[in-house]
Formats: C-alpha cells, structure tokens, sequence
C-alpha cells in the first residue's frame, strides 16, 4: 500500500518508494508496476501525475483528480509558484550555502537554464578510508530547485564535487562500489522531503512532508545525522 500523505476531491499526495516509476517508460519495458497504476488501484480513481521524481528517489509526489486540476497544477510549477524542498547526502562537505546556475542539456540536445539553491544541514566525517584518505566526508543538504530539469539536482551536485551519494550514473562510482561493499547499502540519497503550494481550488496554502525510507534510515545510521528535524 502506498502512503497517502494528502487526499481531497481534486488532489492526492503519496510518499513514493524507492524504485518505483511514476509511469510506465519504454527504457524500462520489463516494470510492470508504477506509481499511476498502484494509486489507481488502491484509491479506486483515475490520477494524473502533476510533476515527476526518478525512479530512485523517494519523497512527495503529487497527483491531480481531474484534468481541470491537473493544468492549474501544472501552470503553477511551470510559473515557479510550487516550494520544493529534498533532502540530499553529498560526498566531502559542501559549502554552508550555495546557488548552482548551470545549463542543462536535455535528451533532444537543447540547452536548459537550470538554478538550484541549497544550504548544508550537517556534517560527517567517519572510519571509512577512500583513495589516499584514512577516512571519508559527507554533507546533509537541503536543496530547493528553482527549476525542474531532468536529474537536474543529481548534475548539479556533480557539477560542484559534491556528487549524491549512490547516485549513478551522476555519482561517484568508487564511493558507491564502497558503501555497497562495506555496509551492503547502494540506495541513492535524494529525498523529496517537502512540497508546499497554493490548492487550485480552495486557495488554501498547502504544506506536505514525507519521512524517509529504511534505506536512507540505514544511511543515517552510519553517518549520524540529526535528519528526524528535519521531517
């Protein structure tokens, strides 16, 4: 069962696990199971999925009833009215605050204007010798995406050195190979903690948050950050 986070008339907002879909995509033919289908199923009712996550990435993921809805939705993300908010394990530690304005290309070749602020929550440093290193360094962010590229935040991060931890192909390699051989963990650490937006038809201002998976949890764990603040 999916974990419904927020449900009316005209809206529904699930927290989305780990490797599930959003829809059903030629790049992956042999998934037979995405998030449309499993919340159709359980709530008895056609949705339409407003905006998207990777497949990797767990966190708020919002859902229109109607089709009414689902372009006054649509309209304020494309106008940058919708707050996104993740939460993210960087590898080394990430600079207290920062904007990433980098251009993104997209699968059709054309180049996107792409922004994204962040803030370093916390950071670790634990016993895990990397290359010529005798330990390893990791940041807690929270990330806010002005825009909504494809893997914007996973490039961005990796634009700046500071890759998400497990995240492929946008990632460290070496440092996934270690987690996956050390602790046995390979998840990546993107989260869509928060999403806050004005209802299209009450006019209410609407705040959801998602908690985290078991896997980030395990991450966690290792690193020792305070993350339940920050849900």
């Amino acid at each position: 069962m999916l974990e419904i986070l927020y449900q009316d008339d005209y809206l529904v907002a699930i927290n989305k696990p780990r490797n599930l879909l959003v829809h059903k995509s030629f790049i992956a033919r042999d998934i037979k199971e995405y998030a449309i289908q499993e919340l159709r199923n359980q709530i008895d009712k056609h949705v339409y999925p407003i905006h998207r996550l990777d497949r990797k990435t767990t966190g708020v993921l919002l859902f229109a009833l109607d089709k009414d809805t689902l372009i006054k939705m649509n309209d304020d993300f494309a106008q940058r009215k919708v707050v996104k908010k993740y939460l993210a394990i960087l590898r080394g530690y990430a600079p207290a605050e920062m904007t990433i304005d980098y251009a993104l290309t997209n699968d059709r070749g054309n180049q996107q204007d792409a922004l994204t602020s962040f803030r370093c929550l916390q950071q670790s440093e634990i016993d895990l010798p990397f290359a010529k290193h005798n330990t390893s360094r990791y940041s807690l962010v929270e990330a806010t995406p002005e825009t909504g590229r494809t893997h914007q935040l996973r490039k961005h991060f990796s634009h700046i050195f500071h890759p998400i931890l497990g995240s492929r192909p946008h990632g460290c390699n070496k440092q996934n190979k270690l987690w996956l051989e050390t602790y046995g963990l390979m998840g990546m650490m993107l989260h869509a903690v928060e999403l806050e937006f004005t209802h299209p038809v009450s006019s209410e201002r609407i705040h959801l948050k998602a908690k985290v998976d078991d896997e980030f949890k395990a991450y966690n764990a290792i690193l020792n950050f305070d993350i339940e603040s920050y849900l």
